[in-house]
């Protein structure tokens, strides 16, 4: 995007939508932070995406990256508010956001987890979602895209400020040792920059779906081992059968449904994104000019010297 373009963020009081709201304010634009909460920089549009339609008055572009993330159980009131925010809200968005590009940012959750998954190209089967996260994101893609909007699909975003990945690994280590679910595999992995470059570039794309991922895909176990070792907390990765994870995570799920019980600590959607190889293919995502410049080895040795990469973005969440 060109410096005088003015951006309107969703969501940028979050996790991603802080990095691009940031980034694009270094980069000379001037940025609309809409949201529930105000944005690292700009003017903040208060917005609640479960109720209104948000203002976008004086927008040139819309970056759409406010969203209720989680695994919350079936019938549940989160779920409800999860569809609220994921798939009315962009009814909302849309609406609004009327003659303006728009960039949504789904999630690599929205492929069909019961076919081939290690080389995913955007043609892959969008169907048979595990949870309600990856089915309220697919529905409200099915409406960008109708809409003409360039949807991203990122997996695993981590990076300065990260208020998932990392926190729910380090409360799963125990006596300095952490079991993952099966045998080690590939998976793809986003640097929130990556992300960040490509919302930015998006605006200019050609409408339709692109995986946003780092170059390659990294193998689970040395990933894991390396994040936390970065942030000083040293284990020992073992391998837990498949099968007894996948009954005791269907286990905590039923128990979840009870109309006091917390949302599980363990489901199938987690392991799924952990035992499973998934590799997103971003070819068509570089065939427009964009190219994934971030990697786990510069957040790793960034993080290990007392620094984040792209610090000057690194905003919590």
């Amino acid at each position: 995007m060109k410096p005088s373009i003015r951006v309107a963020v969703t969501g940028a009081g979050g996790f991603c939508g802080s990095h691009i709201a940031a980034s694009a304010a270094a980069a000379g634009m001037d940025v609309i932070c809409v949201g529930r909460r105000p944005g690292p920089t700009g003017r903040h549009v208060p917005w609640d995406a479960a109720r209104h339609l948000p203002d976008l008055a004086g927008a040139d572009v819309v970056i759409h990256c406010a969203a209720a993330v989680g695994d919350p159980a079936p019938g549940s009131r989160a779920e409800a508010r999860m569809r609220a925010v994921n798939v009315d809200g962009t009814t909302r968005l849309l609406e609004a956001a009327r003659g303006r590009p728009v960039v949504w940012v789904s999630s690599a959750s929205v492929y069909d987890p019961h076919t081939d998954r290690g080389r995913i190209r955007e043609d892959h089967p969008v169907a048979r979602q595990l949870n309600a996260y990856g089915r309220t994101k697919a529905a409200g893609e099915r409406l960008a895209l109708a809409a003409g909007a360039v949807v991203l699909r990122p997996r695993a975003v981590y990076g300065p400020g990260d208020p998932h990945l990392l926190p729910r690994l380090r409360d799963r280590v125990r006596a300095g040792t952490l079991l993952l679910p099966g045998p080690d595999v590939r998976l793809s992995l986003t640097a929130v920059e990556n992300l960040t470059d490509a919302c930015l570039a998006a605006g200019g794309w050609t409408p339709g779906a692109y995986n946003i991922a780092d170059a390659v895909p990294y193998g689970r176990d040395d990933a894991v081992r390396r994040v936390l070792g970065a942030h000083g907390v040293r284990v020992r990765v073992r391998h837990l059968p498949l099968g007894p994870a996948t009954a005791a995570a269907r286990a905590m799920e039923t128990l979840s449904r009870l109309p006091t019980a917390p949302e599980p600590t363990l489901t199938r959607y987690a392991l799924d994104q952990l035992a499973h190889p998934v590799v997103l293919d971003v070819t068509r995502a570089r065939e427009q000019g964009w190219e994934p410049r971030r990697t786990l080895d510069d957040y790793v040795r960034a993080v290990a010297s007392g620094r984040s990469p792209g610090q000057r973005n690194a905003l919590p969440a």
